[in-house]
């Protein structure tokens, strides 16, 4: 059940073969969380299926039954960790136009980026993605350390 794809970089940071800061912030027979890596803002995080997965249509029916209790658990976390005006939840698993394994973005959307970039919603994320400022290693310890905590493990 916990197929990997060894050419895959989601499996790599799954498995721990690719250095992660952060580390995992909660795992469960199924699922893992992890900080997302990339620009879309400290406190953004992974949700992906340990198995490599491509299409939700392929989760079995208990990764389908975790999906969205752990989503919730995770959202819960960044709310109460870092207290933006929402949370978008979205997915993502495109990597050169190609699907790739399967995760969903627990994103805080908070008004100083809405304002820095002048966006919300998907165009935020886009604006974010094309400035390309990934926050620093020590940002991502410090917050994954209390999101951790937030999430009880």
């Amino acid at each position: 059940m916990t197929e990997i794809d060894n050419a895959c970089t989601a499996c790599a940071f799954i498995g721990g073969d690719r250095p992660l800061p952060g580390g995992t912030l909660f795992r469960t027979p199924l699922w893992v969380v992890q900080h997302s890596v990339g620009p879309l803002g400290l406190g953004t995080l992974a949700v992906m299926p340990i198995r490599h997965v491509v299409h939700v249509a392929d989760l079995t029916s208990r990764e389908s039954a975790e999906l969205g209790p752990l989503l919730q658990r995770t959202s819960a976390a960044v709310t109460a960790v870092l207290k933006p005006d929402q949370v978008y939840v979205c997915l993502w698993s495109h990597a050169d136009a190609v699907p790739g394994h399967l995760h969903f973005l627990v994103q805080p959307a908070r008004r100083e980026d809405m304002a820095r970039f002048d966006a919300y919603g998907p165009v935020l994320q886009l604006a974010m993605a094309e400035a390309n400022r990934p926050p620093g290693a020590a940002a991502v310890e410090d917050i994954c350390a209390r999101l951790r905590a937030a999430l009880g493990t």
